[in-house]
């Protein structure tokens, strides 16, 4: 049954209008995760960057390069958005830094416009570092406000919701890009790289234009003067919520095993296109086949893992989930088939979407929705994923690195899921108050 609740402070919870603007934030910004990160520049830095880069003296292959751009950008996030969480937190600047963070990730991607030969690989890499930064920056913020719009019933059906939007909008603009590929004489491109370079672009004009029609709905800022203590207040924020975090053992467990599972899962999202690429073949367009597939199976996915969490449980949903991961890395660790491959991204897919938007929904059940620190009790929740992704992702490439065989990075990153299992399933998640609903 729907219905609207309202606050105290005039906002009102569950009113469709405000759940579709906020999940058109994740229409806007879902083409970096989807262009940038996985379907186009991927492949074309592959092809375009030197076998090797150079970096301080020592020579690292593009592929490992590539992997470790990641990991350095989300060390980055990671030690920023703490203090600036909680300095959001305590001066009500909540939508400013989201904003702040979008604006730095847009121009990020249509920086990547000048990654025109092997001479400007490094630059590229700093491009795309600055685009995951704004990514990564923005969805803490703009994850913290999921309590503010929706009721605890709802949450798991609304974050599905945004990762559908994410898909659907993120596809539009994948194809739009593609077609200019395709067709890039006769549009005037000067080649198709020329096509790619202007498609960054269009990401970036994208996430910033689209973003608009969630400020618009998202309660505004109520700001309070800047002073010297502001630094000193958003550690006491981070702290505050700490303190609660570290006193509930079922948050724990739960974001110990999140961290390990998504660890997991952005391993692929940001390395499936290069494994696809070097260790079976795929060209350009098998590798988007793949992407589309990927897409349009995981927008299935969030919904299907959101009505069985309904039926079943959040704790049972997501254990079915991280099964499915640990068998997918066996499985891939023997495919030598594109034929095969495609049929695994089936379930990759499947499970792509639901796991992390179960996952936050489950997380927003967990903290005090009521709380002045959501961007704080958020900060930290994405502190971990960025950490989780600088480890999956660092683990990925130091291992191709040390064995020069992506395999048995796959069966590294199957760890991190049997690990994340294990530990869900000593919580008692399946019993805590929280999730009755």
């Amino acid at each position: 049954m729907e219905f609207t609740q309202v606050l105290s402070s005039g906002m009102i919870k569950n009113d469709k209008k405000i759940l579709r603007g906020w999940s058109m934030f994740d229409w806007a910004n879902s083409v970096y995760s989807l262009v940038i990160s996985t379907a186009v520049f991927p492949p074309y830095f592959s092809s375009v960057a030197p076998d090797t880069i150079k970096f301080l003296g020592t020579e690292i292959e593009s592929e490992a390069s590539y992997s470790f751009s990641i990991s350095l950008s989300f060390l980055i996030i990671a030690i920023m958005t703490p203090i600036l969480s909680g300095i959001a937190d305590h001066s009500g600047r909540r939508l400013k830094f989201m904003k702040v963070f979008t604006l730095i990730g847009s121009l990020g991607c249509m920086g990547l416009f000048f990654f025109s030969g092997p001479d400007t690989a490094k630059l590229a890499l700093i491009f795309f570092m600055i685009g995951t930064i704004g990514y990564g920056g923005s969805r803490v913020f703009y994850n913290s406000f999921l309590p503010v719009i929706a009721s605890s019933d709802r949450f798991d059906k609304v974050s599905a919701q945004g990762y559908a939007y994410g898909y659907i909008g993120s596809v539009i603009l994948l194809l739009i890009i593609l077609a200019m590929i395709q067709f890039s004489g006769q549009l005037g491109f000067a080649s198709d790289a020329s096509a790619i370079r202007i498609g960054f672009v269009l990401v970036g004009i994208w996430w910033f234009g689209f973003a608009y029609l969630t400020y618009r709905v998202l309660p505004t800022d109520n700001k309070t003067p800047y002073s010297s203590q502001f630094m000193s207040d958003g550690f006491s924020e981070i702290r505050k919520v700490y303190r609660v975090i570290r006193k509930d053992s079922e948050i724990v467990k739960f974001l110990g095993s999140y961290f390990f599972f998504i660890a997991g899962v952005n391993v692929v999202i940001y390395l499936a296109a290069v494994f696809a690429e070097k260790e079976l073949g795929f060209g350009q367009s098998q590798l988007i086949m793949l992407i589309l597939l990927l897409q349009f199976v995981a927008m299935v996915g969030a919904y299907f893992f959101a009505y069985l969490s309904r039926i079943k449980g959040n704790k049972f949903s997501l254990m079915v989930q991280i099964i499915i991961w640990i068998v997918i890395c066996i499985v891939a660790y023997y495919v030598h088939s594109a034929n095969y491959f495609y049929f695994l991204a089936i379930f990759v897919g499947l499970v792509f979407g639901g796991i992390q938007s179960l996952a936050r929904a489950t997380y927003s059940k967990m903290i005090p929705a009521d709380d002045s620190s959501l961007a704080s009790f958020f900060s930290f929740y994405d502190v971990l994923t960025y950490l989780a992704i600088m480890s999956g992702t660092f683990v990925f490439g130091l291992v191709g690195q040390l064995t020069g065989n992506l395999r048995y990075s796959i069966l590294a990153t199957g760890v991190f899921f049997v690990i994340s299992l294990i530990i869900l399933a000593s919580s008692k998640m399946d019993k805590d108050e929280r999730f009755a609903i």
